[in-house]
Formats: structure tokens, C-alpha cells, sequence
């Protein structure tokens, strides 16, 4: 569903997804269906392009969790010359009939810090002192 997903399929949202569900990423925090495709609508409204090459998946049937490995290429006109941009993340998911938890992590530096003008720089310059 995920690399299916855009702005006018929304609605698959609720196929896998619980009415409560509980979403978090670095950036948010969301509580239920209705958010979750609002936060969805407006991160396909602000980007040109979005995909998701999911590379691996984990599943524990006895606790009822999954943990994806995916990498997601995306464009904003503001980020990168409205370039792709390429983002390595995990997604944790706790489900029982539906996903009722979602946790995604990733280095949000990667994803927007380092692709603003001046500042991307500025991060690059600190990663490689701190490197050495």
C-alpha cells in the first residue's frame, strides 16, 4: 500500500490502519485516522514527488510487531534545487486486525537540515569534524 500510496488514494488508509491509530516520526505526532490522512494530504501536497522502496520486512507474529527498512526518494521545490532527495529510514508497526501503532525513524537531517542552502554546508562541515 505504502508504494501505492498518493494524494488521491487516501482512503487506503483506512484499509490497514485502526480508527485510533498512533503515528510518530521526528518531526510529528498524530492521534487517530482523521489526522493521520490530514498528515498525509499535506506531505503529498508539498512535495512533486514521493515514493517508497521498502527493502526489508520483519515481522514477529508473537508479539504482533513489524519492522520495515525502506528507503523513501523524495522532491520539494525548496529542498535541493527540487531535486531528489534519498532518505534511508524504519518503520515499527504494532498491529492486531489493523496497525494500531506506527513509528518511524530516520535521520531528519538527512531528510530536511541538510538540503536548506547555507545550512546543509554548515551540517556537512560539522559531520566531518566530528569524524575525525
Amino acid at each position: 500500500m505504502y508504494q501505492q500510496l498518493n494524494k488521491d488514494n487516501l482512503h487506503l488508509l483506512q484499509q490497514v490502519y485502526r480508527d485510533d491509530i498512533g503515528f510518530r516520526d521526528p518531526m510529528h505526532q498524530v492521534n487517530g485516522i482523521d489526522d493521520l490522512t490530514r498528515y498525509f494530504a499535506n506531505m503529498y501536497l508539498n512535495v512533486t514527488h514521493i515514493e517508497f522502496d521498502i527493502k526489508e520486512v520483519v515481522v514477529s507474529h508473537s508479539n504482533s510487531q513489524a519492522a520495515l527498512y525502506w528507503t523513501m526518494t523524495y522532491a520539494h521545490p525548496k529542498l535541493n534545487k527540487g531535486q531528489h532527495i534519498q532518505v534511508e529510514g524504519m518503520s515499527q508497526l504494532k498491529f492486531d486486525d489493523k496497525i494500531y501503532a506506527h513509528r518511524d525513524y530516520f535521520d531528519l537531517g538527512q531528510m530536511l537540515y541538510e538540503q536548506v542552502p547555507f545550512l546543509g554546508g554548515l551540517i556537512s562541515l560539522l559531520k566531518n569534524r566530528a569524524a575525525k
